[in-house]
């Protein structure tokens, strides 16, 4: 979309507000989401079985923990790094990890998720990789007491999500995949900044996730 701007105005036309997408003629789908890619093809789509919440939980806190280890390990000055793929910040990338992770709790506490949380920039506060890494310390505290108090029934709730109406249990499943998503794009543009990671990326973590084979 950045070689191609106009590509914008083409998604609000079809009231998707921002990549991934993918659209058909007039019709289009948001995101990572191949049941709706089957829809707008007119084929069959057979879900795998997803993870129970129990272990999306385990597999969140896992790969939460090793955004915070690698962000600390950032250098100073790449934070404000922007990559040719996404217009965004190592600093960004990092924060937007944890806070897309916070907005599932807060969305089945509101019973909403709408879009703009994921919109969200990290604050002029968190400046380096240990203020991150603190920040993002919050963030699993938070998340780990609500899971802690949730009852199994929270999972079967409807959450009024930016991109339709998902189970708490769907909603699970998409964060903890799209959280392994940019830390697997967190590694590769460690690689790329000859950073050394402080531990190996948790590849045992993402199996099962239905995660794309591209990288963005």
């Amino acid at each position: 979309m950045q070689a191609n701007p106009a590509g914008y105005d083409e998604l609000k036309r079809l009231g998707i507000g921002r990549v991934p997408a993918v659209t058909v003629g007039d019709r289009g789908a948001h995101g990572w989401n191949p049941p709706a890619y089957a829809a707008l093809l007119g084929i069959p789509y057979s879900a795998a079985l997803k993870l129970p919440p129990t272990e999306l939980a385990k597999r969140l806190d896992i790969i939460l923990d090793s955004t915070q280890a690698l962000v600390r390990a950032v250098p100073d000055q790449h934070m404000d790094w922007r990559p040719p793929e996404r217009n965004r910040t190592l600093r960004n990338l990092g924060y937007h990890v944890f806070r897309l992770s916070l907005a599932f709790v807060d969305g089945m506490d509101l019973g909403e998720f709408p879009e703009n949380w994921l919109l969200d920039q990290a604050p002029p506060d968190l400046r380096d990789g240990a203020a991150l890494a603190r920040y993002g310390a919050l963030v699993r505290g938070r998340i780990t007491g609500w899971f802690e108090g949730a009852s199994p029934r929270e999972f079967e709730r409807v959450i009024k999500v930016y991109y339709g109406p998902q189970s708490g249990h769907d909603l699970l499943e998409r964060t903890t995949w799209h959280a392994a998503q940019h830390l697997r794009q967190l590694y590769a543009l460690a690689e790329r900044l000859e950073i050394t990671p402080p531990a190996p990326m948790p590849v045992d973590a993402f199996q099962g996730l239905p995660l794309p084979d591209a990288l963005w």
